[in-house]
């Protein structure tokens, strides 16, 4: 099969697109979550011709910032660029987001590590690489520090909250994580630089020429740093 069946039920999920590079096709689908709290998400996919599907894909799961939703990712074509690469990429509008309604969930530190998991048991992903930039780091970190063996890989794009734990915490940490930020950004991008570079498996990637949502100024820049971080995982 092309991938896992879902444990949980999905309330809804269409193909919007097919493209790609001639070794595989990649699908692109909207869909939300069933559940107490509805989430809406995109997902692009590798649909392998004669080959068949790579047994060692990976899952990348994207959160996002403030300001944003997950048409971010599909916007910026990141999605699409990782299914063509043989990855399974979603992202998710977090609860009061994009098309999610609110949830009470997202209320306390244990009720947004439990959401994520949750999510994570939905859409049937193993051990996804977490991509979380700015204000999702209320979503990831805990994660990370409490349960980070549910994740293959971290990768935290100038998150907040970085202080609200120690180093003790952070060197607890065992997952591979792939720091990024850029150089523009003097409030968060250095701040969570100095906390997250206490986790010991870590890799920094700065950004020229970019500020706080450097992914956004700097696409290719990123897309290169998520990709060769990506590749090392397999």
């Amino acid at each position: 099969t092309l991938f896992r069946s879902p444990k949980l039920s999905v309330a809804e999920a269409h193909v919007e697109a097919r493209a790609g590079p001639p070794q595989s096709n990649v699908s692109l689908r909207t869909g939300k979550t069933a559940g107490d709290s509805p989430t809406f998400y995109r997902e692009a996919f590798p649909v392998y011709k004669a080959t068949g599907p790579k047994t060692d894909r990976i899952d990348v799961l994207f959160l996002h910032g403030q300001s944003f939703t997950s048409k971010t990712w599909q916007d910026l074509g990141t999605l699409s660029l990782l299914a063509e690469n043989g990855y399974r990429a979603i992202s998710l509008d977090l609860p009061g987001y994009g098309m999610s309604l609110d949830s009470k969930a997202k209320a306390s530190e244990q009720g947004r590590v439990d959401y994520i998991l949750r999510i994570i048991e939905t859409l049937g992903l193993k051990e996804p690489v977490l991509v979380s930039p700015s204000m999702s780091g209320l979503f990831s970190l805990p994660l990370v520090l409490l349960q980070g063996e549910r994740l293959k890989g971290f990768v935290p794009i100038a998150p907040v909250g970085t202080k609200s734990y120690s180093a003790e915490q952070y060197q607890r940490v065992q997952i591979p994580t792939l720091i990024v930020y850029g150089d523009r950004d003097t409030n968060l991008g250095t701040q969570s630089l100095e906390n997250l570079r206490q986790i010991p498996k870590h890799t920094i990637a700065m950004l020229t020429d970019a500020k706080h949502a450097c992914y956004m100024d700097q696409p290719r820049q990123f897309h290169q740093v998520l990709l060769s971080f990506l590749n090392s995982l397999k």
